[in-house]
Formats: C-alpha cells, sequence, structure tokens
C-alpha cells in the first residue's frame, strides 16, 4: 500500500469514528434542591398538586437541553411533570402497567419490539400528556384522571439486545401503538457516589 491509500483509510477510520461518536446522545438526570428548581415552576405545583406526596425534583440534561422535572405519587399512581428552563410546563407522564394500554395498541408496540430487538425487557412505561398552551389546566386535569385520549403517547424504557448486545432505549408510540421515536439511555449518573 503506498501513502496515499493509508492516508485515504485512516481518513476514513476516522471519519467513521467520530460519526458514530456523534450519534450518542448524552441524557443524564440528577436530583437536585428545591431550591433549585425554577421559580415559575414552583409556584405552578404550589397551586395546582393537591394530596401529591414524596415530590423530588429532577434536572435533566440531554445534549444541549435542559429541563426539569418533579416526581410525586398522588393517588396511588406515580407522576412526572416536565418543565423547560423557563419554568414553563411540557409535559406530563403517569407510570402505567402494559394492561393499561388497549389491547390493539399494546400488540403493535410488541410486534415494534418484536422486529427491531433480538430480545427485550420493558423496564417502565409512561403514559404521556403533551401540554398545549391555552390548555394547561385541561391537560392536567385530564392527566390527574387518566383518561385515555387519542392525544396520549406511551413512552417504554427498554433494556434491548441487538447486534452491539444490550443497551437501554427509550421509546415514543401514539396511542394507536405507532412508533414515532427512539433514542439511546444511558445508565443514571452515579459520579456522587463514593467508594
Amino acid at each position: 500500500m503506498n501513502i496515499k491509500s493509508v492516508s485515504v483509510l485512516l481518513l476514513f477510520f476516522v471519519f467513521g469514528i467520530s460519526t458514530a461518536f456523534a450519534q450518542i446522545k448524552d441524557e443524564r438526570e440528577h436530583r437536585i434542591k428545591k431550591s433549585q428548581f425554577p421559580e415559575n415552576a414552583r409556584l405552578f405545583l404550589h397551586q395546582k398538586l393537591v394530596n401529591a406526596r414524596r415530590i423530588r425534583f429532577y434536572k435533566e440534561i440531554d445534549g444541549s437541553k435542559v429541563s426539569y422535572e418533579a416526581k410525586f405519587k398522588k393517588d396511588r399512581l406515580r407522576y412526572s411533570i416536565e418543565f423547560n428552563t423557563d419554568g414553563k410546563l411540557e409535559d406530563i407522564e403517569i407510570e402505567i402497567e402494559p394492561l393499561d394500554i388497549p389491547n390493539d395498541s399494546y400488540s403493535k408496540i410488541t410486534k415494534y419490539l418484536e422486529q427491531n430487538f433480538k430480545k427485550y425487557r420493558i423496564k417502565k412505561i409512561q403514559q404521556q400528556y403533551n401540554v398545549d398552551d391555552d390548555n394547561v389546566d385541561e391537560t392536567l386535569k385530564n392527566a390527574f384522571q387518566n383518561l385515555m385520549l387519542p392525544s396520549i403517547k406511551y413512552e417504554l424504557i427498554i433494556n434491548g439486545k441487538n447486534d452491539k448486545g444490550y443497551e437501554q432505549f427509550e421509546i415514543l408510540f401514539n396511542a394507536e401503538g405507532q412508533f414515532e421515536l427512539i433514542k439511546k439511555a444511558l445508565p443514571a449518573n452515579y459520579d456522587h457516589v463514593l467508594y
């Protein structure tokens, strides 16, 4: 091999590695103090949450996007409410079980998982209510009543086996069980643990 072909091969190798690393989204979530949560979001939660228990506050960094999440229990269900950095409500999620999804939708979801993974294990399913600026109170009411609406989405966190081995993914489906989005989820950030 001459110098020119080695240079071209090296260039493709470097380009291929940098492209592979660029596809990984660095998403991390860590717990924060209530005082670090956006003030508008704290006021919103204080006004709207009644009978909520175990309220915890989190900051999530997804690439360049930063958001804040409040997680709590209400009426024996686990909720999370996500806000942007300005304290504007983005979505409300409820942790659910597979039995809570209509059979037709769930069969489409499992069909997608079976076609795209050699093996998979569902770790968590969340029913998601996206917030419309005009109907924040209506969306909140629908979420707290756990209504099955055509606008809801299902977010699954799974451990899936593909050619690279087991990896964790977040997959979004619409109310009918149609695939919408997939992204690789990184494991929880344990930087705070001292050994």
